[in-house]
């Protein structure tokens, strides 16, 4: 959700969501995961506005701006600072997990990252095409030496960017490219933590030379899990709060939780890269878009506290879609402009 915008300034915050505590377990055709249900305390950023798949409260529509509809969508990451292989891994796994599986790699079980990235592809443009169901990375470039400091602005991500494209070569890729700029847990952002987790904007022409959608997201683990990493961690002063308040997939909660609001950041994007696509509300500098109305939401029974049905495998990490590589993820859903309710493929009606 857009909050505390200025103008020119980048959009889609993701705050944090409320939902939580559990039906029995039980068994599902997967015998090394089980369905439940958790009510965890609300996140300390949590809207008042919550939305929660009422499609009563929801006025999305189509502004007549363009969509990510050429394919592939070329992603363009930015590591911002120092990452760890293990860390770079996990993030690609989870980016190469959104295209549909060709004749070189297996398709994930189901549901899938590339099956909840479906719904994305259900958004069109004014002249009926659909976004790309097939993404990929197009080109990395590592910033290790923070060349604009470790304390950004949402001006100076521009600037981020601009450094980039001209140490990293990359193209000017109109038609099929963005940018994804990753912050490393020593970077402080304005607005992070306090209200937003990721934003996404465009690169503006006198500070990068064109215009191009980007993203970004910040690493939550020393400055504030509870908020950026939720459901892995909550609040530690509410009742069950602390780190590893529900397990996390790939046993890092600043991660596993920073692959959610990608997820999210990603999908708005796709679907409102210009600002000027698909969004609720009338003010374009601060649009409730597809995944701000279902923050929060993980799976069927969301909502009043609870996450919904998500999974727990047998080492007790929490998730509701399967990736590539066996990886698994806890991916929250998204507006479906088809069924006019959040959707994700985990559902069980």
């Amino acid at each position: 959700m857009a909050l505390l915008f200025f103008f020119l300034l980048a959009v889609s915050a993701t705050p944090l969501s409320s939902m939580a505590a559990a039906f029995p377990s039980f068994q599902t055709l997967n015998t090394n995961s089980h369905f439940f249900n958790p009510k965890l305390p609300p996140n300390s950023l949590s809207s008042s506005k919550k939305f929660e798949g009422s499609s009563d409260l929801v006025n999305l529509r189509y502004h007549m701006g363009p969509v990510l509809s050429s394919s592939p969508i070329n992603i363009y990451l930015i590591w911002y600072g120092k990452w760890s292989v293990s860390q770079k891994l996990l993030i690609k796994d989870f980016i190469s997990s959104i295209s549909a599986s060709d004749r070189r790699r297996r398709a994930a079980p189901s549901p899938s990252v590339a099956e909840w990235w479906s719904t994305v592809s259900l958004y069109t443009d004014q002249t009926g095409a659909n976004v790309s169901r097939s993404v990929v990375i197009a080109g990395e470039h590592s910033d290790l030496h923070h060349s604009q400091g470790t304390d950004l602005t949402r001006l100076s991500i521009q600037n981020v960017i601009a450094t980039a494209v001209q140490s990293a070569r990359f193209p000017v890729d109109h038609r099929n490219g963005m940018f994804l700029v990753l912050t490393s847990q020593d970077v402080t952002m304005q607005d992070f933590c306090r209200a937003v987790c990721g934003f996404h904007y465009f690169t503006f022409p006198s500070m990068v030379g064109y215009t191009l959608p980007y993203a970004w997201v910040g690493h939550s683990g020393k400055q504030c899990p509870e908020q950026c990493a939720y459901p892995f961690a909550v609040p530690a002063y509410m009742a069950g709060g602390g780190p590893g308040a529900l397990s996390p997939p790939n046993r890092d909660v600043a991660l596993d939780g920073m692959i959610s609001v990608i997820g999210h950041e990603l999908a708005e994007v796709a679907s409102n890269p210009l600002v000027n696509a698909w969004y609720a509300g009338e003010d374009p500098t601060a649009p409730t878009e597809i995944g701000d109305l279902c923050e929060g939401l993980y799976g069927t029974g969301g909502g009043g506290g609870y996450i919904g049905q998500v999974m727990r495998d047998e080492g007790g990490g929490t998730f509701n879609v399967h990736g590539r590589n066996g990886r698994k993820f806890l991916l929250q859903w998204l507006w479906s402009p088809v069924l006019k309710a959040c959707a994700g493929p985990n559902a069980l009606d």
